[in-house]
C-alpha cells in the first residue's frame, strides 16, 4: 500500500504516528507527573486520530473522519474532568506526583 496524500507517501504518516504514540506511552510509563501523564495520553490519543486520518484520506472514505470527531469530543471531556480531579488531589494532598498520592489507603 504506497499511496500518496498531497504528495506525501502513506508510510510517513504512519511513521509519525507510530512515533508519536511510543512517545507518549513512553511518558504514561516513565513521568511520575499526572499532568505530563495526561499530556502523554492526549499525545497517544492524537496519534490514532493522524492513523484514522490517514487511512480515511488513502481509501477515500469519510468513516474515519467521524471517527476522529467523537474521540476528540470525548479527549476533551477527558482532559477536562482529569485537570479537576488533579486540581481537586492538590488541594488536598498538594502534590500532583503519582507517587505519593494514596487516596486508597485507609
Amino acid at each position: 500500500m504506497n499511496t500518496i496524500i498531497s504528495g506525501v507517501p502513506l508510510t510517513y504518516y504512519l511513521t509519525l504516528a507510530v512515533t508519536m504514540f511510543a512517545t507518549g506511552v513512553l511518558g504514561v510509563l516513565l513521568r511520575r507527573n499526572a499532568v505530563v501523564i495526561f499530556m502523554s495520553v492526549e499525545l497517544m490519543l492524537n496519534s490514532v486520530n493522524l492513523v484514522f486520518i490517514s487511512f480515511s484520506k488513502a481509501m477515500g472514505n469519510i468513516g474515519g473522519e467521524v471517527i476522529v470527531f467523537f474521540v476528540m469530543a470525548i479527549a476533551a471531556a477527558e482532559a477536562a474532568v482529569g485537570l479537576a480531579i488533579v486540581i481537586a488531589i492538590h488541594r488536598h494532598k498538594k502534590t500532583v506526583f503519582v507517587d505519593e498520592i494514596n487516596l486508597l489507603k485507609w
